[in-house]
């Protein structure tokens, strides 16, 4: 099947951190890639991304469902949960009736829905191990609603990229450059469509092993600042995720600068 129109949402992994365009300006990631190749030889394709950092499934459903039903697409795509995983007060069912409302909001606005599962942190975070239950419990909510409502399902728990650091960037959380472009070949696969082959090609040699050195400046540079960040919002009622906006919040046909190329690094 053909689509399109296709319409994103969720949260800064649909966004596409943590692979910046060269000028530096925007994040490009798996979705602008599947657009790309979505849009070879369719002028008349045209791609939106509504989704917004640090956004949860709450968040998501009233903020971006009712812009995406604006836009009628043929193709929508959902990237979230991790923020609900990270959240206080986490609750289990809380979550699943968040996954169950999100995923049936989709197919009710698009014929085709993809959807993702999160992969394993606790495989390149020292305190992963911590957050593996609630990523279980989001995945098993996840699965559940794709079969009930249709959705098409990228299942990264099984991934074994997760044991390569090369594949995130330098939170450990997000996709680095690499990771974005194996996301989006497991994507095009889905919808029936041939990727660039070195997207799921092995990388070449090993990844450097930092050992404790690099998970203090891991927890230095990157972990404390966003728990201090996020502790400051807190006590003054912002919400993650406040004063962003869509990078794309209409559909627009793909640019040069944004145009798929074999190899493209």
């Amino acid at each position: 099947m053909n689509h399109h129109r296709f319409v994103v949402l969720g949260d800064s992994c649909a966004e596409g951190l943590d692979d910046p365009y060269p000028d530096q300006r925007h994040y490009r990631g798996w979705a602008d890639f599947v657009a790309a190749r979505l849009a070879e030889g369719d002028p008349g394709f045209r791609y939106a991304n509504l989704a917004v950092r640090g956004r949860r499934l709450d968040q998501i459903v009233p903020e971006q469902v009712p812009a995406a039903t604006r836009l009628a697409p043929d193709l929508v795509a959902l990237f979230g949960g991790g923020n609900d995983v990270m959240s206080r007060g986490w609750d289990a069912r809380t979550v699943a009736r968040r996954v169950d409302k999100a995923i049936r909001a989709c197919t009710e606005i698009a014929p085709t829905v993809v959807t993702f599962t999160l992969s394993d942190i606790s495989h390149r975070m020292p305190m992963g191990q911590r957050m593996r239950p609630r990523i279980v419990a989001l995945n098993d909510a996840i699965r559940e609603a794709a079969v009930s409502y249709g959705a098409l399902l990228i299942d990264l728990w099984p991934d074994q990229a997760v044991t390569d650091s090369r594949y995130f960037g330098a939170d450990r959380l997000h996709l680095s450059a690499h990771g974005h472009r194996r996301l989006a070949a497991y994507v095009l696969h889905a919808l029936g469509h041939e990727p660039d082959p070195t997207w799921l090609a092995p990388l070449p040699g090993a990844a450097a092993d930092g050992g404790w050195r690099a998970d203090l400046h891991w927890l230095l540079r990157e972990v404390l600042p966003v728990a201090v960040t996020r502790t400051r919002n807190r006590l003054i009622g912002r919400q993650p995720g406040d004063g962003f906006f869509p990078k794309r919040p209409d559909l627009l046909p793909i640019t040069r600068d944004e145009a798929w190329a074999p190899g493209n690094a």
